[in-house]
């Protein structure tokens, strides 16, 4: 049996004195990390937390947030990390939803402070806690059924949800990613996805185990985060899609030493296959592998790597192959294994899949049918067992009965050099129910039209935006960076009757 407690105790036997974390001045080394994590272990357990208690974190990634990351799992309590994006109501509803009795934060959470059981502040009042506290040990011996976090969703498809994930499902996660990253003693780990989101803190108990050093980044911009990948040698990190955009922008006006930099994967959403030969050619050293999951699969399911080496072949765009440990499968509507070729939603099936969702019995259900986790994604993979998402079920446009997939059209727009962001959905139309439709932020002055024409060279007739908006302002994006579709196409769907989701 595994948990939490594992990997903490092996990097300390291994590697006592090695610096596990650079965190700005700070460099905790695996000993000193040991000892923080039981120092909090015992403020938690000084407040009466019982195995199951449910602790809050809301803050910018940190050494800090690792210490939580560790130590409430590890004591039997379960973590719940919240966005740091989080509206107070959000915040409210999660806490009364999960019933938190301890929040850990580095903001003022306002009114909502007082409704609160206890609230430990970062950084003044969880170093006085920590300093008042003696070393104790883990109050139990979780397993590896046991609930580890709560995770909730970010809401770009409907209602928040707590997604239940326990120690075995995150553990065999960290046994995933030490493979798909070839996770070595000598990396060292840029975390610069927000750990509250399952990208961020997808190698932290892999690297912990395997006593690698993480490099934190407090909050993303593109420039910092090259700064650290040039004066850390940082070896490897995560990006979402819209980071890899920015990196590059930077890279194209003011090069970095990017040269330690082996591998560069990117998650959360899919990266246009321009995005992709851009970030190729800024860094050209660096592996590119795409990671595809959810929340629910915590999170990986399946890899592609050395992308790099396919952005001109029939494997361009794929999301890869099956994760080792993970099945993956494409469902028609009854449920039915697809033959390569067909599309249908993708199922996974693994160690890594959650047990459900908190209070959701019904949900948990429908998403968990037939002992595969149903993610909603469209997609279909070819003779070779390479999987192609195509769109997820809510965000596929259908007009004039002509399906059409939202993904295939954004990345169109992105080969257009004077697109910086682009975003693609069906709003209501008259005449074929729905009609596809595009707002772009631009790099450069560029009309509609000239899009318009551009992208009828590229795809389809039918496939082509009825209208495009052309915006000045970034699109809204979620705390983990990805475009909030449902806040877009939100306005142009009021008052009507739709079968587009939340």
């Amino acid at each position: 049996m595994h948990s939490f407690q594992d990997p903490l105790r092996r990097s300390v036997s291994v590697a006592s004195e090695k610096v596990a974390i650079v965190c700005g001045e700070h460099r905790p080394t695996f000993a000193e990390l040991n000892a923080r994590v039981h120092r909090l272990s015992a403020v938690l357990q000084n407040l009466g937390l019982i195995p199951g208690d449910r602790v809050a974190i809301i803050a910018n990634n940190c050494h800090r947030y690792v210490e939580v990351y560790l130590a409430v799992p590890a004591n039997g309590f379960v973590l719940v990390p919240l966005s740091t994006r989080s509206t107070p109501t959000e915040i409210a509803f999660v806490l009364a939803d999960a019933e938190i009795k301890v929040v850990i934060t580095d903001r003022d959470l306002g009114p909502l402070a007082d409704t609160i059981p206890h609230l430990i502040t970062i950084p003044d009042a969880y170093e006085a806690a920590l300093g008042a506290a003696e070393p104790v040990e883990f109050l139990t011996t979780p397993h590896e059924g046991t609930l580890a976090g709560l995770f909730y969703t970010g809401g770009t498809t409907g209602r928040s949800k707590g997604v239940m994930l326990t120690h075995g499902n995150l553990l065999a996660n960290a046994w995933t990613a030490i493979a798909w990253a070839r996770l070595r003693e000598e990396d060292r780990w840029l975390v610069m996805a927000p750990m509250f989101h399952a990208a961020g803190t997808c190698l932290v108990l892999a690297s912990v185990w395997l006593a690698a050093t993480q490099i934190m980044l407090g909050t993303f911009s593109p420039e910092h985060a090259l700064d650290l990948i040039a004066t850390e040698r940082a070896t490897g990190t995560l990006a979402v899609p819209t980071m890899m955009l920015a990196m590059n922008d930077v890279m194209a006006k003011a090069p970095r030493d990017i040269t330690s930099l082996r591998l560069l994967s990117h998650g959360a959403s899919p990266a246009p296959v321009e995005i992709l030969r851009t970030s190729h050619h800024h860094f050209p050293e660096a592996e590119l592998l795409h990671l595809y999951g959810t929340t629910e699969t915590s999170p990986i399911a399946t890899i592609f790597p050395h992308e790099e080496r396919h952005l001109d072949d029939q494997l361009a765009g794929s999301i890869g192959i099956p994760a080792v440990g993970v099945e993956v499968s494409v469902l028609d509507p009854d449920d039915r294994h697809q033959p390569p070729g067909e599309v249908g939603e993708i199922a996974i099936r693994g160690n890594n899949v959650m047990s459900g969702y908190w209070n959701l019995p019904d949900e948990s259900e429908r998403a968990l049918r037939t002992g595969w986790y149903h993610t909603g994604d469209l997609g279909y993979r070819n003779e070779n067992g390479y999987l192609f998402l195509i769109d997820r079920l809510k965000d596929m446009v259908v007009t004039g009965g002509e399906n059409v997939y939202t993904i295939e059209v954004e990345d169109a727009l992105y080969r257009h050099p004077k697109v910086l962001e682009a975003a693609v959905f069906g709003i209501p139309d008259p005449k074929w129910g729905e009609a596809v439709h595009a707002i772009v932020v631009p790099r450069e002055p560029v009309t509609p039209e000239e899009l318009l024409v551009f992208l009828r060279t590229q795809i389809a007739t039918h496939k082509v935006p009825k209208h495009i908006d052309l915006r000045t302002d970034p699109l809204p994006k979620s705390g983990a960076g990805k475009i909030l579709k449902r806040d877009l196409r939100e306005p142009f769907w009021a008052g009507h009757a739709t079968r587009i989701g939340n």
